[in-house]
């Protein structure tokens, strides 16, 4: 199991990192032509960057307090706080026409949140 717990945080973190550099660099013209990011055209640009970062804090909080023992409580917080997060994403991407399948794979990472922050939570919690 904790090699299953690893995978879905190394996963999670892979997503949060990817969409954090691309939230938090690119411009906001730029990813509003995207496929999946055309609501960021209608969002204000210090909402976008300010998701960018919180999504690269996911991405450390994710690897690095179970990698380093330093606080691993910080895993299953951060897996809650990316579920919360991805519920956003999926209620954004599932009001706008064409979006679905966005809001689909944002439930996906969802349901790997909760399993992961059950199982650090729970039965495979880090030990010292």
């Amino acid at each position: 199991m904790n090699l299953a717990l690893w995978t879905a945080a190394v996963l999670l973190a892979a997503v949060a990192l990817t969409g954090g550099v691309t939230k938090a660099f690119v411009p906001v013209e730029k990813l509003a032509a995207a496929k999946g990011g055309e609501w960021t055209g209608d969002a204000p640009a210090w909402f976008v960057r300010t998701l960018g970062v919180l999504e690269l804090l996911a991405a450390a909080g994710l690897i690095l307090p179970g990698a380093t023992g330093v606080a691993p409580v910080l895993v299953p917080v951060t897996a809650v706080c990316w579920a919360v997060l991805m519920t956003g994403a999926a209620v954004t991407h599932g009001r706008r026409p064409g979006e679905l399948p966005f809001a689909a794979l944002n439930m996906g990472y969802w349901l790997l949140a909760v399993v992961l922050a059950w199982g650090r939570f729970g039965p495979e919690p880090f030990t010292g």
